[in-house]
């Protein structure tokens, strides 16, 4: 029995996701996916701002199994704070096959960064959305961010578009590779060309240290996942967003699950249907294998880098 209670209408996971039509690329990369708990092992943060069901280490390589994934990157989950034992239980699990996220605050000690990058970790994650988190002066980021800098790791930023332009000066101070979650989020019902979409890919051309995960389409989208008839994708409002993005920053985008989809109020996703999703935005076989296989290699497994582009 957990001793947590989850939050009224908490959705909980699909438990019997299709198999992809899709066939993903030797290597392919779940970029990003989340651990919770379970919370008897791996208690939920007091601080937290929602408790959510349990979705374990084994029920997540079982999914990547299942979905014809060879690894998964890990993203340390907000009602779990600070304490990585979680995230780092399932990096130990995983048999060097995930990379992981971390959540750190400025106290961390130089030797714990030091054991979390040998067991996996590769970068922390600010997160600016304020209805999950409460404020971190940007003093605090900064001096994280220049500390595990010298560890080759990356920022991850989770933002809504809307606050990008004040977020703008900070993010560009940063220090690191940079990896924006979910495409800074934007209001799918605006133009793919209006103003605000306009100012994200500014900033990815500008600074070629920004990443994005083109990642969420259930989390972004108000079309929501039917498909007319077969003939419109799953999520159709969200393609145009996440295509422009693979088209004109082919080298630096990134795709995950969102597993197991926290804080969604109105569906829960068919994980089959997800991957799917992928061959609407990356239409090619090329624009897959550097989607899934080469991009997140490069970045999280550098030391296999050169192997996966000659088997592409």
């Amino acid at each position: 029995m957990t001793p947590f209670a989850k939050t009224p209408g908490w959705l909980d996971w699909y438990p019997q996701p299709s198999k992809p039509r899709l066939k993903l690329p030797p290597g392919a990369v779940d970029a990003h996916c989340h651990v919770f708990g379970p919370g008897t092992l791996f208690p939920y943060a007091p601080e937290r701002k929602y408790t959510p069901c349990d979705a374990s280490a084994a029920q997540l390589f079982a999914l990547r199994d299942h979905l014809g994934f060879d690894k998964n990157v890990i993203v340390q989950a907000t009602c779990h704070g600070a304490d990585n034992s979680a995230l780092l239980d399932a990096l130990q699990r995983s048999g060097g096959r995930a990379r992981g996220i971390a959540t750190v605050r400025r106290d961390i000690s130089d030797e714990a960064l030091a054991d979390m990058h040998a067991a996996g970790v590769r970068g922390v994650r600010f997160n600016f959305v304020k209805r999950l988190v409460d404020f971190t002066p940007r003093d605090e980021l900064l001096e994280i961010a220049q500390r595990i800098a010298p560890l080759g790791w990356q920022v991850v930023i989770y933002f809504e578009a809307v606050d990008l332009p004040e977020l703008w000066d900070f993010f560009t101070a940063l220090p690191t590779t940079v990896v924006v979650d979910h495409m800074g989020r934007p209001d799918t019902r605006l133009p793919v060309d209006g103003p605000e979409f306009a100012l994200f890919m500014k900033f990815m051309r500008e600074h070629p240290n920004v990443w994005s995960k083109v990642s969420c389409p259930e989390r972004l989208s108000h079309s929501g996942p039917s498909a007319l008839d077969g003939q419109q994708p799953a999520y159709r409002d969200v393609v145009p967003f996440a295509r422009r993005l693979v088209e004109t920053f082919s080298d630096r985008v990134l795709w995950g699950t969102d597993w197991p989809h926290p804080n969604l109020k109105d569906h829960m996703p068919d994980d089959g249907l997800l991957v799917d999703f992928i061959g609407s935005i990356a239409t090619t076989a090329q624009q897959q294998q550097q989607l899934l296989v080469d991009n997140p290699t490069r970045l999280y497994w550098p030391e296999l880098a050169g192997t996966a582009e000659a088997a592409a």
